[in-house]
């Protein structure tokens, strides 16, 4: 199992997913990023899909509706989660060897403190999936 990647901003869990698919750090990873991307409080599933194009890993995005639910169970595959109470502003997670991997898997525990971050694997989604990159 590959070592999880922890976030590293409060909006950083497609910065760290992208840095788990692309087997970079975060740190890294960031510097690859586009300067408009790189500290930004939003990464939408349209910039995160060109930016992993530019980077050279071909994803296409979907939105999730019943008859593509199975999709989200691909190897590397990403998901953002729909807002939710615990996750104000939805959250991205990677599918790896039939797990999730969680950039922020502590997020509630650690009262939403980015310093207390912490990664780790979970079995299931912690939320709706609603978008997924599906890699190509």
């Amino acid at each position: 199992m590959k070592n999880s990647v922890t976030q590293e901003f409060d909006y950083g869990c497609a910065i760290a997913c992208m840095a788990f698919v692309l087997e970079n750090s975060y740190s890294r990873t960031i510097e690859l990023l586009n300067p408009n991307q790189q500290f930004s409080e939003r990464f939408y599933i349209k910039d995160l899909t060109s930016e992993l194009s530019r980077l050279g890993k071909s994803y296409s995005s979907r939105y999730v509706k019943p008859h593509l639910r199975k999709k989200i169970y691909q190897e590397a595959a990403i998901v953002l989660i729909a807002r939710s109470k615990t996750y104000p502003v939805g959250h991205y997670l990677v599918r790896h060897n039939k797990m999730w991997m969680d950039p922020w898997i502590n997020m509630k525990k650690s009262n939403y403190q980015i310093s207390e971050a912490e990664s780790g694997y979970r079995k299931r989604l912690p939320g709706r999936p609603m978008y997924v990159l599906i890699p190509d």
